[in-house]
């Protein structure tokens, strides 16, 4: 399908792609400069890696990705039509990460001289162990560790590493749907979506000297953030015009990467909030999770 997309159409674009990078890439165009951020992946060693590794250097994020030697570079094409996507994966060697490469000195290195992390549920069905090692390293540096609920499946199909991970982590993002999914599966008995954050922010916490914050977008409707038993609203920007919306594709992923932008920088709950409505609404209107070359948040 890949190779159809490029040779059928003229207007194919190539973005680096992935929930934690699209994350990572927008946290970087908001903070600036360069090399703010690091990511790991694992990719091939073919056309489709050389591009992802071109395609996030020139958004200035540092990549230091794990390369597998006998699977190819995992792919997702986007096909729009109108206002409505489809996806299809072939996450390939995305799937081959290993716990050695953060063994490698250079790579446990900006592990350590990092002091906030986040990774997608996705990376849940890849290594487990390699998660494990770097929110334990958070806990014990008592550094910050977010994580993303990412979609349903991963509270239905892999439910035992994500709550191995989750005493470890200080900040949980979801969507309203992957909220009532983990609700189901842990028999919360309730569908009611601040509640379930609530319940989701007071689960056991191995860092006692931080409680956990959760974030959970509803799409057009507010924003919620419940913390200490206590949740809060933000409403969202909207459109005046509906076709304004070009695609919604990484519009969840902007939204982590805009409020992270703002906490690193160690800004409130609510200004980290009001920049991951921005940068969404900017990545809504446009196609996949692209954005201009500048950031304008104010």
């Amino acid at each position: 399908m890949y190779q159809e997309m490029i040779t059928s159409f003229k207007d194919v674009d190539y973005c680096a792609g992935g929930a934690t990078q699209n994350s990572i890439r927008i946290a970087q165009w908001i903070i600036g400069g360069s090399n703010a951020t690091t990511f790991m992946g694992c990719i091939g060693k073919d056309d489709f890696g050389k591009t992802l590794r071109s395609a996030a250097e020139k958004d200035h994020v540092k990549v230091q990705y794990q390369y597998n030697d006998k699977e190819p570079t995992g792919t997702c094409a986007v096909v729009i039509t109108d206002k409505n996507r489809s996806l299809v994966a072939n996450l390939a060697a995305a799937n081959c990460f290993t716990k050695d490469h953060l063994d490698v000195k250079e790579h446990w290195d900006s592990v350590e001289k990092a002091k906030f992390y986040y990774c997608a549920g996705f990376f849940l069905t890849v290594c487990p162990p390699a998660l494990m090692m770097v929110s334990q390293h958070a806990c014990n540096q008592n550094k910050l560790f977010s994580m993303n609920l990412s979609a349903p499946f991963i509270s239905q199909f892999f439910k035992d590493p994500l709550m191995q991970l989750l005493p470890y982590a200080d900040i949980v993002f979801g969507n309203e749907t992957e909220a009532a999914t983990f609700s189901k599966e842990q028999d919360f008995k309730t569908e009611d979506v601040k509640e379930i954050a609530k319940r989701i922010a007071s689960l056991p916490k191995e860092n006692q000297k931080r409680s956990r914050m959760c974030v959970i977008t509803q799409g057009r409707d507010p924003v919620l953030v419940a913390q200490d038993g206590v949740v809060k609203e933000y409403a969202v920007i909207g459109f005046d015009n509906p076709d304004d919306i070009v695609d919604s594709n990484g519009a969840g992923d902007a939204f982590v990467g805009g409020f992270l932008a703002q906490l690193v920088q160690g800004n409130s709950v609510d200004e980290c909030v009001r920049c991951g409505n921005w940068a969404a609404h900017i990545v809504l209107q446009r196609s996949g999770c692209t954005f201009p070359e500048k950031a304008d948040f104010k």
